[in-house]
């Protein structure tokens, strides 16, 4: 078995289908008979073939996501100055200065140059007298909220609920897609660890070699739900090895699986790679949420995703050790050093 966290390259697949499925969750929502058991068939198809799929209809309002994407814009609009005094800490909430972090877990593409982008991070917004706040639980924390930006918490803390909901509608139908009971990830997610993270891409005119908005990668996550975005620059390398601008479906979210459901499907399910580069001559917001288990349950390899002809790849690993382990690799701030460099413009 895989003892180390690292993320295996993912094979590439000639001939593979490279159309993303649209899931409509309008069924699903209206409870209607056999909803669910469909979903179950589309997710099984959309991560065994593609590792990517769009949800439209999920029930998420509009309005809502416009006002999140306008707080990323307006958050990052501040002064360097007025973001650093919430610089991003151990638990990886707060600001993470523009080339703040490199692309080290992956063995998609070597020797990355320091992504161009700059980022704000929140995960579950807990009281300073939480249990886990006041026994300095990793990844458990007081968020650092920005000063002098009213509404700004607001949003994000909407946004984020909206998204955990929604995540958390679709989990009987990634059971059944892995010929599971619908109800099996209900104790693992009891608890959900998820974090948004608000980030900006400014013009990358100039692109050279190994730099990139966001380097080629695969996310850590069991499930990343991105909202559609009006200025492009992600690309996807499809299983057929093939990278592909990503399409924007106007209202959908675009969801797709990290290491941690790759691993916990014992690589039944895929976790395909993507990449940011910033060609648009405009600026880039993104907002992806990204959604796990909570952050003590031990995730093993999956009874229906093992068997004598397929035995257990993956050593049992929590979200805590495995966030640890990638912190480490990719930010700066846990790699002591403390360098700031301003975002181009």
């Amino acid at each position: 078995m895989d003892t180390s966290p690292a993320p295996s390259l993912p094979p590439i697949r000639p001939g593979a289908r490279e159309d993303i499925p649209i899931i409509d969750l309008g069924p699903l929502r209206a409870g209607e008979a056999g909803a669910l058991e469909r979903l179950g068939t589309e997710l099984r198809h959309a991560f065994e073939e593609v590792g990517f799929y769009f949800v439209v209809n999920h029930g998420v309002p509009q309005s809502l996501v416009d006002a999140a994407f306008a707080q990323a814009a307006r958050f990052h609009a501040q002064p360097l100055e007025t973001k650093l005094a919430i610089r991003v800490n151990q638990h990886n909430v707060g600001y993470l200065p523009f080339r703040g972090a490199t692309t080290r877990h992956s063995q998609i593409n070597p020797n990355n140059k320091p992504n161009l982008n700059e980022a704000f991070f929140a995960k579950r917004d807990l009281p300073a007298d939480h249990p886990d706040v006041l026994a300095g639980k990793p990844f458990c924390c007081v968020n650092q909220w920005p000063e002098g930006l009213p509404g700004f918490r607001e949003t994000a803390l909407a946004y984020q609920d909206a998204l955990e909901g929604l995540a958390l509608s679709l989990l009987p139908g990634y059971a059944l897609a892995l010929d599971l009971p619908a109800d099996f990830f209900t104790e693992a997610f009891r608890a959900p660890m998820y974090t948004l993270r608000m980030s900006h891409y400014p013009r990358q005119e100039v692109v050279e070699e190994n730099e990139f908005g966001l380097a080629p990668h695969t996310d850590t996550s069991f499930m990343t739900l991105l909202a559609q975005n009006k200025v492009p620059g992600l690309a996807i390398r499809l299983p057929s090895g093939r990278w592909v601008d990503a399409p924007a479906i106007e209202g959908a979210f675009l969801v797709n699986g990290g290491d941690l459901l790759r691993r916990w499907t014992n690589d039944r399910f895929l976790a395909t790679p993507h990449r940011v580069i910033n060609r648009s001559g405009a600026e880039r917001y993104a907002i992806p949420f990204f959604f796990d288990c909570g952050a003590d349950h031990v995730m093993a390899p999956l009874p229906s995703c093992v068997s004598a002809d397929t035995p257990a790849k993956y050593e049992p690993i929590t979200y805590t050790q495995y966030m640890t382990w990638y912190r480490n690799q990719n930010y700066d701030h846990a790699r002591g050093k403390d360098g700031v460099q301003l975002a181009a413009s």
